[in-house]
């Protein structure tokens, strides 16, 4: 019952933040949530509990689906290029780590992903402001 309730209040604690949030902020949740899946899916694959392995995987998979999904291919050009083909293999690799149960695998991609949200919480607020400013708040940046 009281896990229950501390689920319960993450959840709605989690809806405020986003619900507050500007679209950077969104995607270093994103890439925050990725990570810390990635982290729990490679401890699953250590204590061999496959279950959770396959749920951590899972849900890290479809978070760095959905950062591949908000590339917008107009304003970011070759950047938003690589970083399609960047987020595609990294998803190949979440496949590869789920058959192999390879916790190797799942470090790899979660270091890569630490490499993208680091230069992400790099760009300057003024950045952000501006480019908010300049493409309205349907704008899809990541």
């Amino acid at each position: 019952m009281y896990n229950a309730k501390v689920k319960n209040y993450q959840k709605e604690a989690l809806k405020t933040r986003v619900a507050g949030a500007d679209r950077y902020e969104v995607i270093q949740m994103l890439m925050g949530g990725a990570i810390e899946k990635l982290v729990l899916a490679k401890v699953s694959i250590e204590k061999r509990n496959l279950e959770a392995k396959a749920e951590h995987l899972s849900k890290a998979s479809a978070i760095i689906e959905a950062l591949r999904g908000c590339l917008d291919f107009e304003v970011g050009g070759e950047v938003t290029e690589n970083l399609y083909a960047l987020y595609s293999y990294m998803i190949d690799r979440l496949v590869e780590a789920t058959l192999q149960n390879d916790p190797e695998i799942v470090q790899e991609v979660s270091n890569l992903l630490k490499e993208i949200k680091s230069a992400w919480d790099a760009i300057p607020q003024d950045i952000r402001v501006q480019t908010l400013q300049n493409h309205g708040s349907d704008a899809h940046v990541g």
